[in-house]
C-alpha cells in the first residue's frame, strides 16, 4: 500500500483518537481545501491515515461544545480559539498502521508535512 503524499501534524491523544476512529472532526483555526487521504503524524512518526471529506464552519468554541462526541477536544476549545472562529475538518475511513513510520523532522512550526519520501507500511 502507498502512503499518503501529505501528513497532518496532530498532538496526542488526538492523533490516536483519529486513526482509531473515535475522533471524526479535527478542529482547526482555518479551513482547508485538501480532500482525500492524508497521513496522521505525531511525535515525528506517521501512525496512520484518514480521509478529509469536508470542512464545516466557522463555529465559535461554544457552538462546538454540542459536538464534543465528534471532536473530543472537551474544554480545550476556548483556550485554543482565543475568541477566533474554528473549523471542523470532517474525517472518514481511519486506519492505524501496525507499526509507526519515522518521518524526517523539519524546523519550525508546521501543520502539514511532505510524505513523498516516506516508505509505505507493510
Amino acid at each position: 500500500m502507498e502512503t499518503p503524499k501529505r501528513g497532518l501534524i496532530v498532538r496526542e491523544p488526538y492523533a490516536s483518537l483519529i486513526v482509531d476512529g473515535a475522533k471524526t472532526w479535527e478542529i482547526r483555526k482555518s479551513p482547508t481545501r485538501v480532500r482525500g487521504r492524508i497521513g496522521i503524524v505525531t511525535g515525528g512518526r506517521l501512525i496512520g491515515e484518514v480521509e478529509v471529506v469536508d470542512v464545516l464552519g466557522p463555529f465559535s468554541a461554544a457552538e462546538l461544545q454540542a459536538h464534543e462526541d465528534k471532536h473530543r477536544a472537551g474544554g480545550f476549545l476556548e483556550a485554543y480559539a482565543q475568541g477566533r472562529p474554528l473549523w471542523a475538518w470532517v474525517l472518514k475511513n481511519p486506519r492505524r498502521y501496525e507499526k509507526p513510520i519515522p518521518v524526517p523532522r523539519r524546523k519550525g512550526r508546521m501543520i502539514w508535512v511532505d510524505l513523498s519520501e516516506v516508505e509505505a507500511p507493510d
